[in-house]
């Protein structure tokens, strides 16, 4: 067994060493070194280099390999095609790693319905954030900029007297639509939005959402208000994806209704128009087979099974104390890759409990 100095890359000795270069692979979720690496027709990537820089599946913990796992319960499967059926938000609640966030990229996945939008919520979250961003500032320089480089010595448009192209009079360029207003672009097929911990927002949201949800359209005020100055009414704008689409009117109206998923991890209650506007699944505490599957899918078959003991043991933990998923990947792969005699107890400072400090 491996002493538990081995695995040390910094020793705390006060001597320059070269150890870095002994550290292993980062974890699947950390491994900043494969940006760029996705196609444009992979899952992950939408190839116009926002999110296919191979930060989705970093930022997203390899969720695409989960859902490929992914074996839902009988009362989960219902639930989800229900919502489906009647073209309803899904609102998933449960406890942190319970498999919220992995069921909207297992439903994409399985019926193709390409990468799934993800509308990450803070406290700060307003409605505009999940439609649009319309910058103002960026659109008030390029005229400023337009308006002195063609002013000629005379106070001509330009130099010899002829007019100029104003970049500003683009305003679609401005424009750029979040992972809500994306999703309800219309389309034959419905696309797939993640609004994740719903319950971290303020007040205001979930009843802000409501019209939207319900509707399944709305405006964009910069565009309505000079849609009968555009041509053919319409402006080009940029996607959460990344991609040029055309607004007309300035209005977004979806054809299908997208599946949204709605995650909430039961910090708060919602209120009742917005709760008899979705369908409710509850989600109980993960078993065994679901973190095994749930360890597989970011780190692998062996990594699983010499971490089943530590599965064991946080299945036991859970009972009583808030811990996180996310803490047991960092255990299991740390004594997997390190292997210090101390497995144990360096598992146990990696899994601390949530709910009150140590």
């Amino acid at each position: 067994m491996s002493e538990p100095s081995e695995w040390l890359i910094y020793r705390g000795a006060g001597e320059p060493h070269g150890g870095i270069t002994q550290l292993p692979p980062p974890p699947p979720w950390r491994d900043f070194a494969g940006r760029g690496d996705n196609s444009p027709d992979d899952e992950g990537g939408t190839g116009d280099g926002r999110d296919g820089d191979g930060s989705a599946d970093r930022r997203l913990g390899g969720y695409r390999h989960e859902a490929e796992l992914h074996r839902p319960g009988a009362e989960e499967l219902e639930m989800i095609n229900a919502a489906l059926y009647l073209r309803r938000p899904l609102l998933v609640t449960g406890s942190p790693g319970a498999g919220k966030s992995t069921l909207a990229h297992s439903v994409a996945h399985e019926l193709g319905l390409g990468r799934v939008l993800r509308w990450p919520i803070v406290s700060r979250s307003a409605l505009q954030d999940g439609l649009y961003h319309y910058d103002a500032i960026a659109r008030l320089q390029d005229v400023q900029l337009a308006a002195h480089s063609s002013a000629g010595p005379n106070g001509a448009d330009g130099a010899d007297g002829t007019d100029r192209h104003d970049p500003s009079a683009d305003i679609g360029s401005y424009i750029r639509l979040g992972p809500l207003g994306t999703a309800l672009l219309p389309s034959e097929q419905p696309r797939v939005l993640l609004i994740d911990e719903l319950d971290k927002s303020d007040i205001d949201l979930p009843n802000d959402l409501l019209n939207v949800l319900e509707e399944g359209e709305f405006g964009i005020p910069e565009l309505e208000r000079i849609a009968d100055r555009l041509p053919d009414g319409e402006a080009e704008v940029l996607t959460d994806d990344g991609k040029k689409v055309r607004i007309k009117g300035g209005r977004v109206q979806c054809r299908a209704f997208p599946f949204v998923v709605l995650t909430s991890n039961g910090e708060r209650d919602f209120p009742a128009p917005l709760m008899r506007r979705c369908i409710h699944l509850e989600l109980g505490r993960p078993d065994h087979q679901r973190l095994a599957t749930f360890v597989r899918a970011h780190l692998g078959d062996e990594a699983a099974r010499a971490g089943d003991d530590l599965i064991s043991h946080f299945l036991e933990r859970s009972r009583s104390e808030l811990i996180s998923t996310d803490q047991l990947l960092n255990a299991i792969y740390l004594t997997d890759a390190a292997a210090p005699a101390g497995r144990d107890r360096l598992a146990d400072l990696l899994i601390q409990r949530l709910d009150r400090p140590r």
